[in-house]
């Protein structure tokens, strides 16, 4: 069974922290991926306060997107901070989770998770372009809470 702590072997994680990387360097936004086994609660309750406790709520245009998968659990989410809510469709990530669902069930999971990383650098990249001066306001590395 899957294991949060080594869900991901290092070229894995390299892959999903490049594609951060990439999908940053176009955008002021900010993306990250957080991993832990299990979630005993609704997915997006859990994704809100991991989010919180991960500080993204104090990027300066509030464009932060986090990424959350439990994997014991066979759960996962996507939020975005009020700037980047404020200005997509009402489905833009339900249609991101579709399609990361339908990666992790063909067993593609990282492609599944680039595919989320790099939908979302493009919605961000359109209405939060890469300017002068802005600064990675929070780390590219995945987080992990382990039992």
């Amino acid at each position: 069974m899957a294991n949060a702590a080594n869900i991901f072997d290092k070229t894995e994680t390299e892959k999903i922290v490049t594609t951060i990387r990439v999908a940053e360097s176009k955008t002021s936004g900010e993306i990250r991926v957080h991993v832990e086994n299990n979630c005993k609660i609704n997915p997006l309750d859990r994704a809100v306060s991991i989010f919180e406790s991960l500080e993204m709520h104090k990027t300066e245009k509030r464009t932060g997107v986090l990424i959350y998968l439990a994997v014991k659990d066979h759960k996962f989410s996507i939020i975005g901070d009020k700037g980047i809510n404020d200005v997509v469709a009402k489905d833009f990530w339900e249609s991101i989770k579709d399609r990361m669902k339908d990666s992790f069930k063909d067993g593609r999971f990282v492609d599944g998770v680039c595919y989320a990383i790099a939908e979302t650098g493009r919605k961000l990249q359109q209405h939060f372009p890469f300017e002068k001066g802005d600064i990675n306001e929070l780390p590219d590395d995945i987080s992990y809470e382990v039992d």
